[in-house]
């Protein structure tokens, strides 16, 4: 068998629902509960054969999600770059890079989504500009003081001669979060150095985010995920403070400075900007919808989720739960009451761009070093790649039981693990080099989509793939499991299938008493969901059984093992 990648995917064996979701104004509330799948276009499928993914490539692969049964796709940047940050080093946020197609291209996929009944949503990467920005090269040239220079952060140095970054600010990939140019002035970048930070104090910043924000939603892009969201207004008043130590730089320091307050992140200011956005995302029928990439404690993530902002803010409490009872039921409720308080819907994740995959996460001990461990090459300790499966499927299942939005990660469906061998050679992402190759980064949640068993790169492209592909991947290949019963995919294509039969509401009831290690609960429209997480079977409570993660013991419910359950 050969690698397909030129030819658009044969309609699959399993067809889209028939129940896809409403694109009209009579529904503006799509995404309160819709099941969003993340693509990330490198990774995803490569159409014309330079090892890259592409616009085209999505495009040809959307009857796999269509079929899937998700609502949305959520596609991470494909804006000009050079990749110093695999892409959210964006040149220009109103362009397609020449490497992954043209705007024709976009307004396709877009048109070929919609008619499959999938919204589209698009990454903005407010924070910061590629350094390749035609506005940071006019602030190069222009030199100090200059009106061009006021668009970003640029500060003179500290000592004798300027030759000391302005403060002791740290950068989230490691050293300072200064860089200096040949004039002797720095800039500020909590990012890679590539990305400069842009001044959300200069009125030429907000209008040009406005101005993005109608050129997508122009194109028909129906929301928007907005990278770093918490980042945007800093206290830039006049002597910059230090803070006293590289850890306050970070977004884990919040809890060290009043609410509100810290230099950097989650500043009061920063919800002005969003409730502008929400008059332009309003202005549209049905109204865009946008989700806010925001790494703050729940209490100040409800903020960017209310009806005036963003609407919707991702859920990381969730994804960084341990796999323990406990823990989770504590997550989940906390979780559900901030998005109650806010007027919005919950959203859940567990794998993303730029976090280790859950199939292999879930399975390290809770005090495991991910860093540590993706420098080992993923062993030590080693991971069961079987444990972590079938830990997975039932992660999911829980997942998609609860009420609100759930986000998927491309290849999730598939059962993918992390690649955590990459040998550090084929490395790109930039924390790798930033930190002086102590941290080894995300590549290994990224290594492209394996689509069919045999091929250069499994069905990925014609030709190979720019991050290499295990040979294990064959065996986790959509045709592999296509049709294939009681594969990750097909369990993936059952779920939310039903899913999309039984979620009426918004509501979830714990139950009173479970065994230890046990969650479960009711939701509101007839069904239950109950997980094991426990390392005994466990008796399952009356109801048909819908569904479940791995098959049943003897009727029981055994370990790292969901059910769905009609009463």
């Amino acid at each position: 068998m050969t690698d397909r990648p030129a030819t658009p995917d044969p309609r699959p064996s399993h067809p889209a629902p028939e129940t896809t979701p409403d694109l009209s104004p009579k529904n503006p509330d799509w995404w309160r509960q819709a099941v969003v799948y993340q693509v990330y276009p490198r990774s995803f499928a490569d159409a014309d054969g330079d090892g890259l993914g592409d616009l085209r490539g999505i495009t040809r692969r959307l009857t796999h999600l269509a079929a899937l049964g998700v609502d949305a796709l959520w596609m991470s940047p494909f804006y000009p770059s050079e990749l110093a940050d695999g892409g959210y080093d964006v040149a220009d946020p109103r362009d397609v890079d020449p490497r992954l197609g043209t705007l024709d291209d976009f307004d396709a996929l877009v048109a070929e989504a919609h008619r499959l009944g999938l919204k589209v949503i698009v990454d903005i990467v407010p924070n910061h500009t590629s350094h390749q920005h035609v506005w940071f090269q006019e602030a190069l040239r222009a030199g100090p003081g200059s009106p061009a220079r006021d668009r970003y952060v640029f500060r003179d140095g500290r000592g004798p001669r300027g030759e000391l970054p302005p403060t002791d600010w740290q950068s989230v990939f490691g050293g300072s979060a200064w860089q200096r140019v040949p004039d002797g002035q720095w800039y500020l970048h909590l990012f890679a150095a590539e990305q400069p930070d842009l001044n959300w104090g200069h009125p030429d910043v907000r209008a040009d985010a406005r101005t993005t924000l109608r050129f997508w939603s122009d194109r028909g892009v129906d929301g928007f995920r907005v990278d770093v969201a918490h980042a945007l207004t800093k206290d830039l008043s006049e002597p910059l403070r230090d803070l006293g130590a590289p850890e306050l730089s970070g977004e884990a320091a919040l809890a060290e400075f009043p609410p509100g307050t810290h230099p950097l992140y989650d500043r009061d200011e920063v919800h002005e900007i969003y409730r502008d956005w929400r008059k332009i995302l309003d202005a549209y029928s049905p109204p865009r919808m946008a989700v806010a990439e925001a790494w703050v404690p729940g209490a100040r993530r409800a903020l960017y989720a209310r009806p005036d902002e963003l609407g919707q803010a991702f859920n990381f409490e969730y994804l960084k739960a341990p796999w323990d009872a406990d823990a989770l039921r504590q997550v989940i409720t906390d979780s559900l009451e901030t998005a109650r308080a806010a007027g919005a819907s919950a959203t859940w994740v567990l794998s993303n761009h730029d976090v280790v995959r859950h199939a292999s996460r879930l399975m390290l001990p809770p005090d495991t070093d991910e860093n540590a461990w993706l420098l080992s090459g993923g062993r030590a300790p080693a991971v069961d790649p079987d444990a972590g499966l079938r830990r997975a499927r039932a992660a999911t299942l829980l997942m998609l039981a609860l009420p609100g939005s759930a986000y998927v990660y491309q290849g999730e469906e598939l059962g993918l693990p992390e690649v955590a061998d990459l040998p550090t050679e084929v490395l790109q992402d930039p924390i790798w080099e930033q930190t002086g190759h102590v941290r080894k980064g995300r590549d290994g949640c990224r290594v492209p989509l394996p689509w069919t068993t045999t091929g250069p790169s499994y069905g990925f492209g014609a030709n190979g793939a720019w991050l290499p592909q295990p040979p294990g991947f064959a065996a986790y290949a959509v045709e592999a499991q296509d049709g294939v019963e009681g594969s990750t995919l097909e369990l993936y294509r059952t779920a939310l299938r039903l899913r999309r039969k039984l979620i009426e509401d918004e509501t979830l009831t714990w139950a009173q008493e479970t065994p230890h290690g046990v969650l479960q609960f009711d939701r509101g429209s007839g069904w239950r969901c109950v997980t094991n997480l426990s390392p005994d079977p466990v008796g399952l409570p009356a109801g048909e059984v819908l569904l479940t993660s791995t098959p049943l013991e003897d009727g029981r419910l055994g370990p790292d093992t969901t059910a769905w359950l009609a009463r």
